[in-house]
């Protein structure tokens, strides 16, 4: 037999759950409007299957499958949607998590909002100009920020820098 308290701490549990995802989908409401703007046609008439499910519809690639994961040289990483360029490579580093790593972004070359999909409040990083998905931002990183830029290498290319 369940006890009142155990009851009471699951139903208390349950509602802060609701309440996460209902915000969640409060803020997922208001359309964002970005300097580059397309259809989610004219997104996949550019953008590779794998690009169009990271970028357009918020999703993650499997880790340690990204070739920019061992991508050591001088250059900078940029948006796979509209090729704003957004990490430069002094910044990247090895985090061991199996996406590609970074301490610090280009400034003003992201946005970020707070996402409840795992009903934890994480923060999750888009492209500012065409608001693609990047991935998430962690308090576990190196310094000098602390933080970590969890990308998925899908939603970049590298333009490494002349020689």
């Amino acid at each position: 037999m369940i006890s009142r308290r155990a009851m009471l701490l699951s139903t208390a549990a349950v509602g802060a759950a609701g309440l996460f995802a209902v915000i969640g989908r409060a803020q997922e409401g208001t359309p964002e409007v970005f300097e580059i703007m397309r259809t989610d046609d004219e997104w996949r008439a550019i953008l590779t299957p794998e690009q169009f499910y990271v970028l357009r519809t918020e999703g993650t690639e499997f880790p340690f499958t990204s070739p920019l994961l061992d991508e050591h040289r001088t250059g900078t990483f940029n948006c796979a949607g509209c090729d704003l360029p957004l990490y430069p490579s002094e910044t990247k580093y090895e985090s061991g998590t199996g996406w590609p790593s970074f301490w610090q972004e280009i400034p003003d070359a992201i946005r970020t909002r707070v996402d409840y999909k795992l009903v934890l409040p994480r923060t999750e990083c888009h492209c500012r100009r065409c608001g693609g998905h990047l991935g998430h931002i962690f308090p576990d990183g190196p310094q000098p920020t602390g933080l970590r830029h969890c990308i998925n290498g899908v939603s970049l290319t590298f333009a490494a820098a002349a020689a």
